[in-house]
Formats: structure tokens, C-alpha cells, sequence
């Protein structure tokens, strides 16, 4: 079950991230690590060193602003806790989001 539940797991990370995207409008890109050896060898070769486990490789989801990296799903699901999703993938946060409001009262003080 370790390995199958592990896969789930990740499935997921996964599905939260794509589900979190689309219900904001926020267009994407999924690639497949698992199915395309450039995808998977492209995401290894992207992910920071700092970034990195210390054993083994990064695990997806492993996400990305066109060439800048953003973060893993840890990061993903903190900034999204923070009402800071926007920051995190390097965009403008729309008007009247949670997280406009909050960077506009931040700007404020």
C-alpha cells in the first residue's frame, strides 16, 4: 500500500493545485513527468538546489511561472493559507480578491 497510497498522495497535491487554478481562472500548464522523459528531466534540471530533498529527486507537483520557479506543494499550499497565491505564482492578484485587499491594507500601514 506504501507505494500506491504515496502515488495517490501526490495525485493529490496535484489535483488541489490544478482544482485551486482553474476555479480562479488562473490559466496553466500540466506536464507530465510521468508519461515524457524531457518533461520530468526538464522539471529535475529547474528545480533549485536549495529546493531540492537532500536524497533522491523532487516529487511533483513542482510549480512553475514559465521558467521561474514558484515552489513545490508545501510552498503552494502555505501561500495559499496566507491569501498570497498570486504573489507566489508571480502575478497581479485581481481586483476584490482576498489577497488584493490584503496587499492593499498591507500597503496602507
Amino acid at each position: 500500500c506504501l507505494v500506491k497510497c504515496y502515488i495517490l498522495w501526490i495525485k493529490k497535491q496535484q489535483q488541489d493545485v490544478m482544482g485551486f487554478l482553474a476555479a480562479n481562472k488562473i490559466e496553466y500548464e500540466e506536464c507530465d513527468i510521468a508519461a515524457n522523459e524531457a518533461n520530468r528531466k526538464w522539471m529535475r534540471e529547474n528545480v533549485p538546489e536549495e529546493s531540492r530533498p537532500a536524497t533522491g529527486n523532487p516529487l511533483p507537483p513542482q510549480i512553475f511561472n514559465e521558467e521561474k520557479y514558484c515552489g513545490n506543494y508545501e510552498a503552494f499550499f502555505d501561500a495559499r493559507e496566507d491569501n498570497a497565491v498570486y504573489a507566489f505564482l508571480g502575478l497581479t492578484a485581481p481586483p476584490g480578491s482576498k489577497e488584493a485587499e490584503a496587499q492593499a491594507k498591507k500597503a496602507q500601514q
